[in-house]
């Protein structure tokens, strides 16, 4: 396997076969030119960056080195940790966002993540990854990296899930969540807190709700007992049909009454529990 190009100390383009490939390594391109061999032990990944392979490299031309190799680092860590691959994608938008993020930083400029709370309980593996991946950060870098950035993390290796879709539509779930959620908590005149175990049931269910919408893989419910909750949780039904109306004028998304018989239930036992 000769190199093609120098992309920086740690990546180089190589000829494998008919194939150009990105091989990634400590050390892999250090006192080598172009059409030297690369030593094999030296290649800690290899892949093929499909249509994205310049993209790639002209990212790596103007950022730090470094900022390349905690992003691969942090990437290595993910794949050993969850139960699914990741697109290669994920070497540009989590290397493009850190670079970013940590020159931020220290020019004293924080961004907070106003669905911090979403992405903590809609994607807990993956906060916990950026919860690893704060730490890291710090840990080479000095830089106390606010807990925001871990939510940031974990929505760009979520998204790097093969078949997760893109960023946009994880931000766009956890977002609709928030405003659902921001609806039964003004009726109620409650406030919830990252923490509480009733909010993270809420979100689990609200998120369920969406899913089916957006599939439509709809809960179905007999008349008798939909009238039952009707009648006997009207406070609460009264809620879900503001929940239904966000949707509906907001995000063009339909819910039929069997589903807000079941948000109903939901947000009574969140009264309830509350009201103890």
């Amino acid at each position: 396997m000769k190199i093609i190009r120098i992309l920086n100390n740690n990546a180089v383009v190589i000829q494998d076969g008919n194939e150009e490939k990105i091989a990634i390594g400590a050390g892999i391109a250090f006192n080598k030119k172009r059409n030297d061999v690369v030593v094999a032990n030296k290649i800690e990944k290899m892949f093929v960056m499909q249509d994205e392979s310049e993209h790639f490299q002209e990212l790596l031309k103007r950022i730090n080195e470094e900022y390349f190799a905690v992003s691969e680092e942090i990437i290595s860590y993910a794949e050993a940790t969850l139960p699914f691959k990741l697109s290669e994608h994920i070497h540009i938008s989590l290397t493009d966002h850190l670079a970013f993020s940590i020159e931020r930083l220290k020019e004293g400029i924080i961004l907070q993540n106003r669905l911090l709370n979403e992405i903590k309980v809609l994607y807990e593996p993956e906060f916990k990854i950026g919860l690893w991946a704060i730490n890291h950060i710090k840990d080479r870098f000095g830089l106390d990296m606010p807990i925001d950035e871990a939510a940031y993390i974990a929505l760009h290796i979520h998204t790097a899930k093969i078949g997760a879709g893109d960023i946009h539509e994880s931000v766009r779930q956890a977002s609709i969540i928030s405003s659902m959620i921001e609806v039964i908590t003004t009726e109620l005149g409650i406030t919830l807190s990252g923490q509480d175990i009733a909010y993270e049931r809420l979100i689990t269910h609200l998120r369920f709700v969406l899913n089916r919408v957006e599939k439509k893989e709809l809960h179905t419910m007999d008349d008798e007992m939909l009238t039952m909750i009707k009648n006997k949780f009207e406070f609460s039904f009264n809620t879900a049909k503001k929940v239904a109306d966000l949707l509906k004028n907001d995000y063009k998304l339909l819910l039929p009454e069997a589903e807000l018989g079941y948000i109903a239930l939901h947000i009574e036992r969140l009264k309830s529990f509350w009201e103890k």
